[in-house]
Formats: structure tokens, sequence, C-alpha cells
């Protein structure tokens, strides 16, 4: 059966009430090009086209789209982002990444964004059926995308220079690529993971399973947003040994909570090269 989502998981008046620390960064986008330009990304960089893939795994079409950071070469990290239009859209995490790369703040990073959507049917969602531990999803990144994207960018192999990132359901499938695919994703970078029955699974999973060489971050809103399992969740993985960077922010299940976090989120995972390298497993 056909899933039918709206283009975003929720109706966020972002800005209207409340701006977050990052609802100027359009406008720095616009005025201060000339800055990322100096840094060798052009300003249409954002306006990357969608590729469309098949996967045999899944055996349907999925897109994505590739935008490299400012002074990216290959052989450096790469992030990749389920609900990816999300993210590019009430995210601006392409506008971020360049700014805290103007601002020499992150490593130069590759950015893959990965759309769950039907490519010939934008209405019909896929997420329900790829984001709960489907190891046929799994398999795709690992069999499928993660050599597509080699090929065309050479960005690093090691798994501790890749990092999955996801909201909502998209952070369960983070939480379960870090059982699924430990050898190809060693970061997690998880917000809102929603909901509490399937962070009940994942609690459970992860308990019974011996530590893996992961590092995470972790962020709930405190407003209607799973907080009783997420502490849950957050404990069992402090308690395995596991390297959690853990938020909590007075917001709920929306944009309010995640768009102003990614900065943190990046600046934990590609901090700069001296910084990284110190901080290496």
């Amino acid at each position: 059966m056909k899933m039918i989502a709206p283009v975003a998981p929720v109706k966020s008046d972002i800005g209207l009430h409340h701006q977050p620390r990052h609802s100027r960064m359009p406008g720095i986008c616009l005025h201060f090009c000339a800055l990322i330009t100096l840094l060798a990304a052009p300003c249409n960089a954002l306006a990357a086209d969608w590729q469309r893939i098949h996967s045999p795994q899944l055996q349907y079409d999925l897109q994505y789209k590739v935008l490299p950071s400012p002074g990216y070469q290959p052989g450096d990290p790469v992030l990749y982002a389920t609900d990816g239009a999300w993210y590019a859209e009430q995210g601006q995490l392409p506008e971020l990444i360049n700014q805290l790369r103007a601002e020499g703040k992150i490593r130069p990073l590759l950015l893959v964004l990965v759309d769950a959507r039907d490519p010939a049917d934008l209405t019909v969602n896929r997420r329900h059926q790829q984001f709960m531990c489907n190891k046929q999803y799994a398999a795709f990144f690992r069999d499928t995308l993660l050599p597509a994207v080699q090929q065309q960018y050479q960005p690093s192999t090691a798994r501790t220079d890749r990092v999955i990132l996801g909201l909502s359901f998209g952070a369960i499938n983070a939480a379960c690529f870090g059982l699924l695919l430990p050898n190809q994703f060693g970061n997690l970078a998880m917000q809102s993971p929603g909901n509490k029955d399937h962070l009940a699974v994942l609690t459970k999973l992860y308990q019974q399973q011996p530590l893996l060489p992961l590092k995470m971050s972790l962020s709930f809103g405190t407003l209607n947003d799973n907080l009783g399992a997420g502490r849950k969740f957050n404990q069992i993985l402090q308690r395995k040994g596991y390297n959690v960077a853990y938020q909590e922010v007075r917001f709920g299940h929306n944009w309010h909570n995640w768009q102003p976090l990614l900065d943190d989120v990046l600046l934990h995972f590609f901090p700069p090269t001296n910084i990284a390298k110190a901080n290496r497993f």
C-alpha cells in the first residue's frame, strides 16, 4: 500500500513566534555568497540536481542529492541525511554547512541528502517502510548508494568519517544503522527518535548487544517529544559505555527543536582537522 505523507513531518510556524539560532541563515547565504565563493563553493552549489538511483534490494527507485562543502577534497568525511528534502528546506542544512565552513568551525565534508519519497510521485513517502531497521534499506545503502557516491565523489571510506543523520522516524533509522551497518557508519546523529514503542525496541536491542565502536548525538524536546522513552534510551547507551552527546531543548517534535541543533551536530562530528585527529577512534 502506498503511504501518503505531507512534504514535512509537522506544520511549523518557524520564524513567526520564535527565531532559532539559525533563522537568519538564508540572508547570510545570499549576502555573503562572495565569501563562500572564496572557499571554492560556487553560489549555485545549493541548487544541485536530485539523482535517481534504482535499488535492487528495495525493487524501486529513490533519489539523492550530493553537495560538496566549500573546500571539499576526495578523502574528506561524508554526512548522509535521510529525509534529505526536509533537511534542505526546513532545516537549511546546506546553508548552515557553508556558513560554518566560511567561519572555519568545521572540516570540509560531503553532504548526501537521501529522499524517502517516490521520485515519480513526491506525494508518496516510503519512510515508514524504510526506517524501522529495514534490512533491505540498510543493504541499499551498503551495496548501492555508498558505492555510487564513492564512485562519483571519492569521500573517505573510513567508518569513522561517515555520519548518518535523521529526525523522528529517520532518527530511529540512524539508531538501526548503528546495529545493522556498524562497519559502514561509525557516527549516528539522532534528532527526536520516535515513537516511544520504537524507542523501547531499540533500547532493548542496544542493551542486549555488545558495545559497538559508535559515536552518537541524541536530542529531544521537552514538549510532547517522547522524552521519557528518550531519557531511558540515553541512560542505557551511557551505561553501556557509548560516546553520546545528549541534549534536551524546550520545544516539541518540530523544527523549532531540530533546526537550531544542527550546528551542534556538525560541530560534534566535523570539528576542524586538528581536533578531529585528537578525537579519532
